[in-house]
């Protein structure tokens, strides 16, 4: 991890939760699923994939909800925003949504999945792989 990475710091729109990441994230990418798009209130759902322990909780945590019986999507629960998402059947992992760091900058997508759900309207231009369903 380079000096930059050390202070790469989210949250959401509040402030009233932070986190801080101790590494890059290993998979990044864009959802266009409907509960994405839904959960987000956004046409998409850009996310950055960790390992648990990666993440330290600074200030509060999110308030989560089963969006499907194993999965957990999070959220603040003083100004409503998106901040993660969570299968219960893998708990070494936990993802965060790009949009939530100070910086979003610092983390390109490198997928796009679920793009049998994309808004027709919305037209991308880049080069990253495409899945209609997810990758896996």
């Amino acid at each position: 991890m380079n000096k930059t990475e050390s202070s790469i710091e989210g949250g959401c729109q509040c402030r009233a939760i932070r986190y801080r990441l101790s590494a890059m994230p290993f998979n990044a990418g864009h959802c266009h699923c409907r509960m994405c798009q839904k959960s987000t209130g956004s046409v998409v759902g850009s996310w950055m994939h960790f390992l648990v322990e990666q993440i330290t909780w600074l200030a509060g945590k999110p308030t989560e909800y089963a969006s499907t019986e194993t999965r957990k999507r999070g959220f603040c629960s003083t100004c409503g925003s998106s901040i993660s998402f969570h299968d219960t059947g893998d708990p070494k992992y936990y993802t965060l949504s790009i949009a939530s760091l100070d910086d979003p900058n610092l983390v390109p997508a490198q997928y796009h999945i679920h793009t049998a759900s994309q808004l027709e309207w919305l037209k991308i231009k880049d080069d990253t792989p495409r899945y209609s369903a997810s990758r896996g």
